[in-house]
């Protein structure tokens, strides 16, 4: 199950799993009278901004999303979308681009926690396995069945069940967005509504972000015979975007390969995510972000091989896509 982000990143961590990120009441958060700030601007703190109304937690989101060539549940009618590129999550960074996780664990809904502490070491909280019902089925009671259906088709799953991945997703990185924080919902908060939220909000970042068909607009589409730059990706990418997104691949590395043996490129060689970076006006439900390049902080914006012609932009298995 590919649910983790350390494959591509080595941030700081920081333990946390409290109910509610700054202990704020349940009242007074009606965000149609607060300024929407930007994220990771001044006025984005909890001592000057209500949290519920500008995210001032993980004020660097991140919409991510997989090129997988199979799920291997095909048999079960797991399958990925015909010419589009799957949803991975929703994440929100520190502005400074490290990150925290499992931030409420009286709302951990994922069947087995990655990493299973608070802080990915041994001297975090532990973060116990999701024994009840799947999270798919949280959506059902508000009348969501064609919510669910469109997850079902582009959130998918490879190596477990679609349920379990949006557990992972939901409990891991929701929790700590000061806007999807449980006060933030008023008193008459119906249970589970913040999942609900969480699932509508992901769903929309992603549907801006048509990335097949940007690489489809560059000339560059899945083949298992034609290799890519990763300059010709970045390009297009960025053309789309506006800004320049992480790439990430996976695979062998270049140099552990003929055709790059001998040299000292050491970047991976299959396609497989992409990592859209912004920094968001008022409550990341508002889906108003402005994009920012994954080089903002310094750091890598590829685990990909530099060499010209060194990936692979895979074709999907035959049978795992409709």
């Amino acid at each position: 199950m590919q649910y983790g982000k350390a494959a591509f990143l080595s941030p700081m961590l920081f333990g946390a799993s409290q109910a509610s990120l700054y202990g704020e009441s349940n009242l007074n958060h009606t965000c149609q009278l607060q300024t929407p700030y930007l994220s990771c601007s001044a006025n984005a703190h909890p001592n000057v901004t209500n949290s519920c109304c500008t995210e001032t937690f993980g004020g660097l989101v991140l919409s991510t999303q997989y090129w997988d060539t199979y799920t291997g549940l095909e048999s079960t009618g797991q399958v990925l979308p015909k010419n589009a590129w799957t949803l991975h999550g929703l994440w929100p960074d520190f502005c400074n681009g490290s990150y925290t996780q499992y931030c409420d664990l009286n709302r951990q809904y994922d069947p087995f926690p990655s990493p299973n502490t608070t802080t990915g070491t041994s001297s975090g909280t532990p973060v116990p396995p999701y024994k009840g019902p799947s999270i798919s089925t949280f959506l059902t009671p508000f009348g969501k069945l064609d919510l669910l259906a469109y997850m079902n088709k582009f959130w998918v799953s490879q190596g477990g069940p679609n349920g379990d991945f949006w557990g992972h997703e939901f409990s891991k990185h929701a929790t700590c967005f000061s806007t999807f924080d449980l006060p933030c919902y008023g008193p008459m908060y119906q249970n589970h509504s913040d999942v609900v939220d969480f699932f509508e909000t992901a769903v929309s970042y992603y549907q801006n972000l048509p990335t097949y068909g940007w690489l489809s607009a560059g000339g560059i589409r899945p083949s298992n015979s034609t290799r890519v730059s990763l300059t010709d990706l970045q390009a297009s990418l960025t053309k789309g975007f506006g800004a320049l997104p992480y790439i990430g691949c996976s695979g062998p590395r270049y140099n552990a390969t003929a055709a790059g043996n001998g040299t000292l490129d050491n970047g991976y060689t299959i396609v497989s995510e992409v990592w859209y970076y912004y920094h968001v006006y008022g409550r990341v439900q508002r889906d108003q972000g402005l994009p920012v390049n994954a080089s903002i902080n310094g750091g890598s914006v590829s685990s990909c091989a530099k060499a010209p012609g060194a990936l692979l932009y895979p074709q999907r298995t035959v049978g795992s896509e409709v």
